[in-house]
C-alpha cells in the first residue's frame, strides 16, 4: 500500500491480527511506536495528511512491580568484584546513578575536584566496526538520554577516591577514567594446601573422585571451583613447559573503552554468582538501587527526579517502595493503632 493510503482502520485490523497470531503486547507496543515515528515523519514532510496510528488501541501491558537489591546485597556483591578499576566503576554509577553509557565515557575533566560535582555530559555508545567511520567499536554521544547534562555531587569520600586513582594511574584530564585494562599472562592458578576437598558425586558408572584434581575433572565431570582450577593449573603449567601449543590470546577491539559484554560476562555475572543474587540482576539494576535507596532514606522525589534526569516524575515514583522493608512504617503505624483499640476494650468497665 502507499503510506497515503494507509487509514487508522488498517492499522487497528493489524494490531488485531497481531493479537491472534499471540504476540505479546508489549511487542506489539514497541512495533506500533516504531510505526507511529516513521508516520510522524512522513506528516510532517506532507507525503501524508492523517496520522494512521492515531486512535488506535493497543493491547495493555501489564507493569510488573519494580524491584531493587538491598544495600546488604550490594556490599555482598561488591566484594567480589575482581579488579579495583572495577570496583571503581561500580562505585561510580551507583553513587550518582548513572547509566552504563555515562560511566564508561567518564573523564577526568567531568569532575570539578574543588567542588566535587560530577557532570554526565556524555554517553559511549558500541555500535558495529562496519557502522564506524574508521572501524572502530565506540562513538561518543554527546549528550545522555535525556537529551541534556546532569551535574551529580557524589560523597566526598568517593571523590578523593577518584583523585587518588587518577593520580597512581596517571590519568589526565583527557583521558578515559575506566579504561580496558591490558591483560598479561594470567598466573597459574594455585589450590589450597593441605584442606580436604572431599568427593564428588558418583558418575555414570558410580565412582567418584577427590575434588581438585584432574581426574575429577575429566571423568568425575565435576565443575566446581576446585576442578576447574585443577585442570586450568594443569593446563598451565603444560604450557609452560612446552608441551603444549599456547592458544593466542583473544584481542578485545576496544579504544579503551570497556565493552559491556566483557563487562558482564567476566566481571558483573562471577561476582553476581558468588553473592547468590538472581541472573536478572543487571548493571542497569545500580541506577534502580540508587533511585531506590535515595527515596527510602528520605530525599525528596523532585530532587531524585532531578538527579535520575527523568523527565515525568511518574517515572521516579515507580521507584517508591520497592525495598523489601518499604512497608515496615505502615505496619508498625497498623499495629499501634489495633494496640490502641485493644487497650480500650481492656479498660470497659465491669458490670
Amino acid at each position: 500500500m502507499r503510506m497515503n493510503e494507509i487509514l487508522p482502520g488498517h492499522v487497528q485490523e493489524w494490531v488485531r491480527a497481531r493479537q491472534q497470531d499471540s504476540l505479546a503486547a508489549s511487542t506489539i507496543q514497541r512495533i506500533v511506536t516504531v510505526l507511529s515515528a516513521i508516520f510522524s515523519t512522513a506528516l510532517l514532510n506532507q507525503i501524508i495528511f492523517i496520522h494512521p496510528c492515531e486512535g488506535v488501541v493497543l493491547p495493555k501491558v501489564g507493569r510488573k512491580p519494580l524491584k531493587t537489591i538491598t544495600p546488604e546485597q550490594f556490599g555482598e556483591f561488591y566484594s567480589h568484584i575482581d579488579g579495583e578499576v572495577f570496583q571503581l566503576l561500580v562505585e561510580v554509577a551507583i553513587e550518582p546513578g548513572l547509566r552504563w553509557g555515562e560511566p564508561s565515557e567518564l573523564r577526568m575533566k567531568d569532575l570539578e575536584r574543588p567542588s566535587g560535582i560530577l557532570t554526565a555530559s556524555r554517553a559511549a555508545v558500541e555500535i558495529a566496526p562496519r557502522l564506524h567511520s574508521t572501524g572502530g567499536r565506540f562513538l561518543a554521544k554527546d549528550y545522555p538520554k535525556d537529551g541534556k547534562f546532569r551535574r551529580l555531587k557524589p560523597r566526598r569520600p568517593l571523590v578523593t577516591r577518584i583523585a587518588a586513582f587518577a593520580l597512581a594511574n596517571g590519568i589526565r584530564d583527557e583521558d578515559l577514567l575506566f579504561q580496558f585494562p591490558d591483560h598479561d599472562d594470567a598466573p597459574i592458578p594455585e589450590l589450597p594446601d593441605g584442606v580436604d576437598l572431599g568427593m564428588t558425586s558418583p558418575n555414570d558408572k558410580g565412582r567418584r573422585y577427590r575434588h581438585g584434581t584432574t581426574a575429577a575433572y575429566t571423568n568425575g565431570k565435576c565443575r566446581c571451583e576446585h576442578c576447574r582450577t585443577a585442570f586450568a593449573r594443569y593446563r598451565a603449567l603444560r604450557r609452560a613447559e612446552g608441551k603444549d601449543q599456547p592458544r593466542r590470546r583473544r584481542q578485545v577491539n576496544t579504544d579503551g573503552h570497556i565493552p559491556a559484554q566483557c563487562f558482564r560476562t567476566n566481571i558483573w555475572h562471577p561476582a553476581r554468582e558468588e553473592a547468590d543474587l538472581p541472573k536478572d540482576i543487571t548493571p542497569h539494576e545500580l541506577r534502580h538501587a540508587h533511585a531506590s535507596w535515595l527515596l527510602a532514606g528520605g530525599a525528596d522525589l523532585m530532587v531524585v527526579k532531578e538527579r535520575l534526569g527523568h523527565a515525568s516524575i511518574t517515572t521516579t515514583e515507580r521507584y517508591l517502595h520497592t525495598l523489601p522493608n518499604a512497608d515496615d512504617t505502615a505496619l508498625d503505624a497498623l499495629a499501634n493503632i489495633r494496640g490502641r483499640n485493644r487497650q480500650n476494650a481492656n479498660r470497659l468497665p465491669i458490670s
